[in-house]
């Protein structure tokens, strides 16, 4: 983009600017209500800089007062009417990606929603058939892979490619440049689905010459993050706010039960059937859907007791066996794109949890925090990989390092150290 082309951008009026993102909004197919928060939040923005006396034009002075001014607090409650706040940040963010690039990266794109060549269907379809029946990947992994690559394919059809024999190194690289700046987890991700996709077409002897070498290593240490725990008041803040009365309240209250007593992952939580509450013997057995392996955890009485609630009292009378079904109609089990990062959300805004350093909030972050917790208390290693389900203490170490005390238990003492000596 010129300097010339920017300063078109900013030359223009807030209006005539608002128009032309929302018109890049509807290129990118935005359904209604999501054009709706945009068009919102700017409408305020456009209303504000009126009434500041700050000029009819985008500045970065207007939007940082703006933000300062009607940015919704974390944990604040809003009344219907003013629940466009919570738009304010991410919402100006766009508008000013579009002045300084002249276009909008849509944050989230559904896969199915973006067009390929008819001619590289067909092969995203073998792919997703391999990957399913010889590598025997799991649903949420081949889900993960195959939208890697209609990404992948996407981008090979904008740039006027009709078969795959056409592919060049070139093209590979310019996919990964066009991914934009992403985190070393995710770029680490995205390369490895590409790799893999070069290496089968090499081996069906669709392509002829290995284009795997033009991708770059991304290095992630399996140990390289510290898992994010919560402070024990914390949690039971969370779980004393959660309205139990409530249908929806006694589903996530024994959904949080069942994350932060027992550490079940949150595919198994979602996949929990009624088979799998052992009532005789006190037990949840289940097969984890990230192993395949067997777990029996103890049912104690709380979460017994919660979960009889829920059955009796909260669950729909539908006829699904799995445990937890979404809360509102048609009533269903809850999907598996599903992280159920949005009950966490919810309860966790209305106890006004507030976390002292930046850290994942998610359901996920409950499974971590029994693990340190344990670790805390003394439990041996394979005790703890016994209760999550982990295959060999290897993964359980990483709790470790959020075990602060036991680290500080641990450390040596210099004055032993020079004795030693």
């Amino acid at each position: 983009m010129t300097a010339s082309q920017r300063c078109s951008l900013c030359d223009l009026s807030l209006e005539q600017l608002v128009q032309h993102a929302l018109g890049e909004l509807k290129k990118l197919n935005y359904n209604p209500k999501t054009l709706w928060r945009y068009r919102t939040v700017w409408k305020h923005l456009v209303r504000f800089s009126a009434q500041e006396e700050l000029g009819n034009k985008y500045s970065d002075q207007l939007t940082t007062r703006f933000v300062g001014a009607f940015q919704a607090r974390s944990g604040a409650r809003l009344a219907a009417n003013a629940d466009w706040h919570r738009n304010v940040v991410h919402s100006v963010k766009v508008l000013g990606d579009f002045v300084r690039d002249r276009r909008i990266e849509r944050s989230y794109v559904y896969s199915s929603s973006l067009p390929i060549p008819a001619s590289l269907k067909k092969p995203l379809a073998d792919y997703a058939e391999y990957c399913r029946d010889q590598l025997h990947l799991r649903p949420l992994s081949l889900e993960q892979r195959t939208r890697t690559i209609t990404f992948f394919l996407h981008h090979l059809g904008t740039s006027g490619l009709t078969t795959l024999g056409q592919m060049q190194s070139a093209h590979v690289t310019s996919f990964v440049i066009s991914r934009g700046p992403q985190c070393p987890r995710s770029a680490s991700r995205t390369i490895s689905d590409v790799r893999c996709f070069l290496r089968y077409l090499l081996h069906r002897h669709i392509v002829y010459r290995d284009l795997t070498q033009v991708l770059p290593a991304v290095r992630v240490p399996k140990d390289g993050s510290i898992p994010s725990v919560w402070d024990p008041e914390l949690v039971g803040k969370l779980l004393k706010v959660v309205d139990r009365t409530s249908p929806r309240g006694k589903r996530d209250y024994a959904i949080f039960l069942l994350a932060y007593r027992l550490g079940l992952r949150v595919g198994d939580i979602k996949s929990l059937a009624l088979d799998d509450l052992k009532w005789d013997t006190a037990t949840i057995e289940i097969r984890q859907s990230k192993t395949s392996e067997p777990l029996c955890l103890p049912m104690s009485e709380e979460i017994g007791s919660a979960l009889i609630d829920y059955l009796k009292s909260g669950r729909p009378g539908v006829s699904y066996r799995e445990v937890f079904l979404t809360a509102r109609l048609p009533f269903t089990p809850i999907p598996e794109n599903n992280h159920l990062y949005s009950i966490m959300t919810y309860w966790r805004s209305l106890a006004g949890i507030h976390f002292r350093t930046p850290q994942r909030s998610g359901l996920h972050s409950l499974r971590h925090t029994l693990a340190t917790q344990l670790l805390g208390k003394g439990t041996p290693l394979h005790v703890i990989a016994d209760i999550l389900g982990h295959a060999t203490t290897e993964s359980t170490m990483i709790y470790a390092k959020a075990d602060v005390e036991s680290l500080r238990a641990a450390a040596l003492d210099p004055e032993e150290v020079r004795h030693g000596e």
